[in-house]
């Protein structure tokens, strides 16, 4: 299993990024997929996240109406398109599978990271 982020970079607030993660060595359909940036520990730090179908989705309450995931299973790739950004979503962004097909239970995998820094 290999997750590759993408997209990451230095934005003013208010603009916008679009982050990718190309996913490797197992079918992207039968697995849901979230963002997550460090957080303490009992929220996990859970952004965004998407059931396997990529029917149901589910943001943290700071991103709501900002964040939007997505996913192409054709092509393998996780997205999330960031609007509106603020200094405080300033992270280093993670893509991160689950075990199965919804949001339950720990991530088994995740990649190794792209930053974002929003500031003027």
């Amino acid at each position: 299993v290999q997750l590759v982020e993408s997209g990451g970079g230095l934005v003013q607030p208010g603009g916008s990024l679009r982050l990718s993660c190309a996913a490797s060595g197992f079918t992207l359909s039968s697995y849901a997929m979230a963002w997550f940036r460090p957080a303490p520990v009992k929220e996990r730090g859970l952004v965004a996240a998407i059931t396997g179908n990529g029917v149901i989705k589910t943001y943290t309450d700071p991103v709501k109406g900002r964040f939007t995931i997505s996913r192409d299973n054709a092509k393998n790739t996780l997205y999330l398109e960031m609007n509106s950004l603020k200094p405080e979503d300033t992270a280093m962004y993670y893509c991160a599978k689950f075990p199965g097909s919804m949001w339950t239970g720990n991530y088994d995998y995740w990649g190794q990271g792209t930053q974002v820094t929003v500031s003027s």
